[in-house]
């Protein structure tokens, strides 16, 4: 019975059906030696990092009873998906997690593995994989604890089947942190037109306004997968100072935070209303479902 369920799930989640966007990734491949100039093409990547990595390793911290100083989230084993030169994985790593980063391009992923190599802390909890989502889940059913999607899901190619597989390789009650842009005519004036057009912020062609995500169409995905949605926080990008900052709108960016139900018939630590208060782990503001 196992092997019959593995051999679906293999043609479930085959190469022919996948969530890689193979213009996406042509788009990508220009830039994969650009990853860690700090004041080229990924800048407000860079700067996303004040905000994005206290959100994930507070928001972990308020559900878990575990504190290890110095290493608040050592033990904790988290899947980059889309990691591209290991913007996020390192600063995760740094803070005790263990990290598989994962993106399609080989070229990344040379870059990502490069710049770890510079760190010996960061090349035992860092491992990089050229791999899309589908190709690792049958050798990662429920292995994760924590999966983060930044800035990936306005690229896939369908967006449910990736919702399906982070499901699929995350443990029961684990996390999923998504940070993306809203699909309004604001976000396309300030996340195209200004951003790639006027400003240069972003290279021109990164977005498609088409595939821009509302926070009401991701949270529906997601609970139709077995999630639980808990918080969802408006971002602003200021490309003056080059900063980001939480805000209560989500019209622009926005970062959500879903848990993954437990086992039947036990009830999550996460959704006791005593952890509710503290989803919100900043002084911000936003919506905590």
């Amino acid at each position: 019975q196992l092997s019959l369920f593995r051999l679906t799930m293999k043609r479930l989640f085959s190469a022919s059906h996948s969530s890689v966007d193979s213009k996406e990734m042509k788009k990508f491949q220009l830039l994969a030696q650009k990853w860690w100039d700090e004041e080229g093409e990924y800048s407000a990547l860079h700067s996303m990092n004040d905000i994005r990595v206290p959100f994930i390793r507070d928001t972990l911290l308020n559900m878990s009873s575990n504190y290890h100083l110095g290493n608040p989230l050592s033990g904790v084993k988290i899947l980059d998906v889309g990691c591209g030169g290991g913007l996020l994985s390192e600063p995760l790593g740094r803070l005790g997690a263990s990290v598989t980063g994962i993106d399609p391009l080989e070229d990344n992923i040379r870059t990502a593995d490069q710049h770890k190599s510079f760190d010996p802390v960061l090349a035992k909890r860092i491992q990089y994989k050229s791999s899309s989502l589908e190709e690792i889940v049958e050798e990662c059913m429920e292995t994760f604890d924590v999966i983060v999607a930044s800035e990936v899901v306005e690229h896939v190619a369908d967006l449910e089947m990736f919702i399906k597989c982070c499901s699929q390789v995350l443990k029961p009650e684990g996390s999923l942190f998504i940070t993306t842009i809203n699909k309004t005519q604001l976000s396309y004036v300030l996340g195209i037109v200004v951003a790639e057009k006027i400003i240069g912020v972003v290279p021109e062609g990164t977005h498609e306004w088409e595939k821009f995500v509302p926070p009401e169409e991701l949270e529906r995905l997601l609970e139709s997968n077995g999630f639980s949605v808990k918080t969802v926080n408006g971002m602003l990008y200021n490309p003056l100072s080059g900063s980001w900052s939480w805000m209560e709108s989500t019209s622009i960016n926005y970062a959500m935070h879903a848990v993954k139900s437990g086992a039947q018939g036990q009830s999550s630590p996460a959704d006791a209303p005593s952890e509710l208060g503290s989803e919100q782990p900043l002084a911000t503001a936003g919506t905590t479902m």
